[in-house]
């Protein structure tokens, strides 16, 4: 990595950002929102890398690279490269990445591509401000720096930019990306689907094909998925009808236990009423260890497990109990 103070980009984006009024940026070669919507649909069919002016971004010539090995035979390069755009976000430098979202869909759509299920990770952690740890009733499935909010990445730059560019990139791909919520791989299916909930736009569309693969859906993972993503998809897009469909689902005895427990997960984080003794009984019940182990390859539970318990539980304990201490990281405890 070069030197903020030898590399152009970083200091382009420390003038404008740090120095500057971020306001004065908006619509100009610096809004990453702007570069992703001038992208030209042919630009990632065709994998015209060119097309995008990365070097504007802190670490943009690496991401180019990066995604110039996508699409390589070799599988190692294609894993070195994810990971590489992979370590940009959980740095909170996704900015140069952003661009990169058209890209990794379609390695996510290509059946003979490698990392498939890495890429479309990849592309939904972009659109996502990174939150590991975070499973309370407000944030487990809130996408932070929505709307009027803002937050900066470590070079200075918006990185409610960068979510939301992330989130609209998403959207225009929803046609390559819904065909997937049938992919014979179950691993894509839920890969795809927490793509999908990050959508900018298209909600209705979305959250029909999320309900109606649930119907279908034989995989338990991949149901359990399913109703957390359209959770979260209802809530980014205060779908009022939400609320009253995740009820019906966690009080439905005739329901798969995995469904109704991600169902009371989804319910809790699109209210704030006090948690009902009847869904207290429902996840006594179904909160078993069996289905945390089914429900921990998730996205959303390994986003919320700790060092010494899993997604579900410390989900679970945060709802549940949130006047708690929360001493489960603390060493000493």
């Amino acid at each position: 990595m070069q030197g903020w103070k030898s590399d152009p980009a970083y200091r382009a984006v420390e003038q404008a950002f740090v120095d500057g009024d971020p306001l004065d940026q908006v619509g100009g070669g610096l809004d990453v929102r702007a570069v992703v919507a001038a992208l030209r649909p042919e630009a990632g069919g065709g994998f015209m890398v060119e097309q995008v002016p990365w070097e504007r971004f802190p670490e943009g010539g690496r991401v180019r690279r990066a995604v110039e090995q996508l699409r390589s035979d070799d599988a190692g390069a294609v894993s070195a490269a994810l990971d590489l755009l992979g370590g940009l976000c959980a740095n909170d430098m996704r900015a140069a990445a952003v661009p990169a979202v058209p890209f990794l869909v379609r390695i996510g759509a290509d059946p003979h591509a490698h990392h498939r299920i890495g890429a479309l990770a990849v592309a939904a952690a972009l659109a996502r401000w990174w939150h590991h740890g975070v499973c309370t009733r407000a944030d487990m499935l809130r996408f932070r720096y929505s709307g009027d909010e803002w937050g900066f990445e470590v070079t200075g730059y918006p990185g409610n930019w960068s979510v939301q560019a992330a989130r609209d990139a998403i959207a225009t791909d929803a046609d390559l990306l819904l065909p997937l919520l049938d992919d014979p791989d179950p691993g894509v299916r839920i890969a795809t689907a927490y793509v999908l909930a990050a959508a900018s736009d298209r909600a209705r569309e979305v959250r029909t094909a999320f309900r109606s693969r649930l119907l279908a859906e034989p995989d338990p993972a991949v149901r359990a998925g399913l109703v957390l993503a359209a959770a979260q998809l209802a809530l980014a897009h205060q779908d009022a009808e939400a609320p009253a469909w995740t009820r019906a689902y966690w009080s439905d005895s005739a329901r798969p236990p995995e469904v109704r427990v991600s169902a009371a997960l989804g319910w809790m984080c699109l209210t704030d009423v006090p948690v009902p003794d009847d869904l207290r009984t429902v996840l006594d019940d179904l909160a078993t260890d069996e289905t945390a182990r089914l429900m921990a390859p998730l996205p959303w539970m390994r986003a919320a497990e700790d060092t010494v318990g899993n997604g579900l539980q410390r989900c679970l304990r945060k709802m549940l109990d949130p006047d708690a201490p929360d001493t489960e990281n603390d060493p000493w405890s």
